[in-house]
This record gives C-alpha cells, sequence and structure tokens, in this order.
C-alpha cells in the first residue's frame, strides 16, 4: 500500500504486506541473548519497504514544528532519500504518532519479533534476507562511510529494503537479554520495562556493514546516534 503525498510537502513511507506465520526467533548456536531458538507465531501485518527516510522526517518537521534531527546539518547525512539518523524512540514514536493524526493509519513501531519475521522475507530460515552469504552489492556496502539512500539490490523477498545493514531500526520492545527463555509463543510483544529498548539490523558506522537477521542490539531510548534510524509499521 502506497499512500503516496496526501497533501503538498507531506511524503507518507510506502508500506508493503506482510504475511502471518510460525517462525523459529533466535539462533542456538549464537550470542547468548539469541537463546535459546523458540518458535513464534506472528499476526499480518505491513512494514515500510524502507527506513523513514530525510524528505519524510522534514515534512514531520515543518508541520509539528519539532526538532530538526541532530546530524542533518552535515551534508553526509543530508541527502533526501537517505535513511534520517540522530533519531531517538522517543522521536520515532511521536512521528508515528504525527502520522496517525495525518493518514489515520496507526502507523507504529515493530516488535522484535515482527521485525525478525519480516527479515526473512519469507525464507524457510537463515541469517541473511536473501539466499547465499553475502550481501547482492557487498562490495559497494563495505565501502560506505554514511548512511545510504536504499536500492532495489537491498531489498529482501517481501521487497524490504536494508533489512541488514544501512542504519540500526528501533522497536517498540524493552530489551531484555535472558527474554527469549520467557517469550510467549504468539505475538511476543518483548518483557517488561528495562533501560535499553530493542533495535534491529547493521549500521553504516560498523566495521561489518551487515548484520545477521537474528542478532539483538539495543540502547537507551533517549539517545541519538548517527547510525539509528527506524521504520514504521501498521497492521494489517
Amino acid at each position: 500500500m502506497a499512500y503516496g503525498r496526501l497533501r503538498t510537502g507531506i511524503e507518507i513511507p510506502e508500506l508493503v504486506g506482510v504475511p502471518g506465520g510460525t517462525f523459529r526467533m533466535g539462533k542456538e548456536d549464537s550470542r547468548p541473548d539469541e537463546r535459546p531458538a523458540h518458535t513464534v507465531t506472528v499476526r499480518p501485518f505491513r512494514a515500510g519497504v524502507s527506513p523513514v527516510n530525510n524528505t519524510q522526517y522534514l515534512a514531520y518537521v515543518a508541520a509539528a514544528g519539532v526538532a530538526m534531527p541532530p546530524f542533518i546539518a552535515e551534508d553526509r547525512f543530508a541527502a533526501p532519500g537517505q535513511p534520517v539518523v540522530g533519531i531517538n524512540w522517543f522521536d520515532a514514536m511521536a512521528y508515528c504518532a504525527w502520522l496517525l493524526e495525518v493518514t489515520g493509519t496507526d502507523f507504529r513501531l515493530p516488535t522484535e519479533a515482527e521485525r525478525e519475521f519480516a527479515a526473512l522475507g519469507g525464507l524457510a530460515g537463515g541469517d541473511w534476507p536473501w539466499p547465499g552469504d553475502r550481501h547482492p552489492i557487498a562490495a559497494e556496502i563495505d565501502a560506505m562511510t554514511a548512511p545510504h539512500a536504499p536500492r532495489p539490490e537491498c531489498a529482501n523477498g517481501y521487497g524490504l529494503r536494508c533489512m541488514a545493514e544501512n542504519v540500526h531500526e528501533w522497536c517498540s520492545d524493552w530489551y531484555d537479554p535472558a527474554y527469549y527463555a520467557l517469550s510467549p509463543t504468539e505475538n511476543a510483544t518483548g518483557p517488561g520495562e528495562t533501560r535499553r529498548r530493542a533495535s534491529r539490523g547493521g549500521s553504516w558506522r560498523h566495521r561489518e556493514k551487515v548484520t545477521r537477521i537474528n542478532a539483538r542490539s539495543s540502547l537507551d531510548p533517549s539517545f541519538r546516534y548517527s547510525d539509528f534510524g527506524f521504520r514504521v509499521y501498521a497492521d494489517a
């Protein structure tokens, strides 16, 4: 579903449908916070084709009168199609609330389970959003020194771009390294309140720029880093 431009100067992120299903979340022979691997079922939902970009976020800044993203004055973070960065968890939630006012659709951040399921792109399992071990444009990704405008080559089987690279993306869940031992099998929404919010995806700033879809990360929800952005989701 593509909203396009609802009004002059406001571009709404494009969403695609992700079918619900049951999958194996986590990775048994990996980091402790990815264990135990466990079966989770998620309902159908919709996911942003790409992370929210500068054009989309700056329309919100202008309409809502909120602060500019902190790195936008630097040329390497300012291209219109690049993911907006320096967005903390509260900023991302506020943007989703604004989109609800604009569109009537309850945009939101994903659960960790939804994010991992979406990253699989319809594959039965594995570490990456695409078949095989290397990103389709691995050499170009490895050479990047800033976020990049998502490209068709970065898409997985659902058409979602940059699910394993580019910027870390906030999730709605609190982060608990031991949560998988207690996670419910259906529609898991994360643990109770902790000190960090969960995030997923790789980072242009890391030495290894592409990250396994199972890999978990987290950050204080008030922090703003130049490799943190977000992607919007909605119920089906």
